[in-house]
């Protein structure tokens, strides 16, 4: 017998589903994180400057 090994899918890393509403994100984009590092580090240096 030929055992065939079948390639797995892998896991999303982040995946809402709501109703009707299914999101799968398979792997979040490097500009996304340095979006909201910087949005994040602006926000805190803004808030801590008040």
């Amino acid at each position: 017998m030929d055992k065939r090994v079948e390639a797995k899918r892998p896991r999303p890393q982040f995946e809402l589903r709501c109703g009707g509403l299914h999101v799968v994100v398979d792997r979040v984009p490097v500009w996304l994180i340095t979006l909201v590092t910087t949005a994040t580090g602006t926000g805190a240096a803004w808030w801590t400057s008040r």
